[in-house]
């Protein structure tokens, strides 16, 4: 399953347990984070496109940090008049692991796995060995 998500004026596509680099979020670093402006949910199957936004869903995160990005040198030049100016900027930016996707605010179902089957041998009456499958459970 994957969600296409809008914070700090950009859209992110993403799915459970992918690490993004966000613009800068005043949460604490370990907390978790819902983030509510899910454009689009599609789980290979179906897909679920808001207009503009998916009412209900949301994206459940965790803060690992954080951080600064690399520096970014700003200079500005007017020729024949000896104006040089050179600044530096670093953006302040938060690092997010995605834990979990919800459609409509809900767990996404889980998909009905299939019923194991299991190889059994008996004996029979003669001594002879036989092999026959025999179904369980899964053990969820």
């Amino acid at each position: 399953m994957y969600a296409v998500l809008k914070t700090g004026g950009k859209q992110y596509k993403v799915a459970k347990d992918d690490i993004i680099t966000v613009e800068k979020l005043a949460v604490e670093s370990g907390s978790a984070v819902d983030l509510n402006e899910v454009l689009m949910i599609g789980d290979g199957e179906a897909t679920t496109v808001g207009t503009p936004l998916l009412e209900g869903a949301k994206v459940i995160a965790e803060v690992l940090e954080q951080k600064r990005g690399k520096k970014i040198i700003v200079f500005k030049k007017k020729r024949r008049k000896n104006y040089r100016r050179t600044q530096g900027h670093r953006q302040n930016l938060t690092v997010l692991r995605i834990t979990e996707i919800l459609a409509d605010g809900k767990k996404a179902a889980k998909k009905a796995s299939k019923p194991r089957t299991r190889k059994k041998a008996e004996t029979t009456a003669d001594g002879s060995a036989q092999v026959t499958d025999e179904a369980t459970e899964s053990k969820e």
